[in-house]
C-alpha cells in the first residue's frame, strides 16, 4: 500500500479525508497545530507552512517515512509546496497541490461540507473515483458539474 503524508489531519477536512483514504493509502497524519500529550502519538509534528524550511522539512519527513505522496491541506503549505515540486519529484515523490501559476487562479473553498463531494486529482486522474479528468491541475478539490471547473479545497 502506497504511503501518503496529510497535513493538518486534526482540521475537518483532514480526518474528513483520512477516512476517504484509509483503504487506499496507508496516511501518515501530520499536524502543526499543539497536540496534548494523549494525541502525539497519532500524528507527526510539523511546522507551520510560513516557516522558511517547511518544503525542506517536509521533503525529509517524507523521505524517512517512505511516502510516495504529500497533501498539503492549510493554503500556506500548498503555497510553499508549490513551489519545490520539481525538488519532491527528483526523490519520487508527488506533492497534490496545484503548481504556482494554477495557484494564483484558481478559486478556493475553505472546509468544504461534507455533501460535497471530493476529488483527489493527480495527473488528470481522480485518485478517489478512478475516473480521468479533464482538469489539468493537482490537488483536493470539488469538481463542477460539467467537470470543467475545479475548485480547491483547503482547510481552515
Amino acid at each position: 500500500m502506497k504511503k501518503i503524508l496529510l497535513t493538518s489531519s486534526t482540521h475537518v477536512l483532514g480526518l474528513r479525508i483520512a477516512k476517504i483514504l484509509a483503504d487506499k493509502f496507508e496516511i501518515i497524519a501530520c499536524t502543526s497545530d499543539p497536540l496534548p500529550d494523549f494525541m502525539k502519538a497519532n500524528y507527526v509534528q510539523i511546522p507551520k507552512g510560513l516557516n522558511p524550511t517547511f518544503s525542506h522539512e517536509m521533503l525529509k519527513l517524507a523521505l524517512d517515512h517512505n511516502c510516495e505522496y504529500i497533501l498539503p491541506l492549510q493554503l500556506a503549505e500548498i503555497e510553499s509546496l508549490s513551489e519545490s515540486t520539481m525538488l519532491f519529484d527528483e526523490y519520487g515523490i508527488t506533492v497534490i497541490c496545484p503548481a504556482k501559476a494554477d495557484l494564483e487562479v484558481l478559486d478556493i473553498l475553505p472546509n468544504p461540507t461534507k455533501d460535497m463531494p471530493l476529488s483527489l486529482i493527480v495527473d488528470n486522474h481522480d485518485l478517489l473515483s478512478g475516473q480521468p479528468v479533464e482538469v489539468a491541475v493537482n490537488g483536493l478539490g470539488v469538481m463542477s458539474d460539467s467537470g470543467m471547473e475545479f475548485l480547491l479545497a483547503i482547510a481552515r
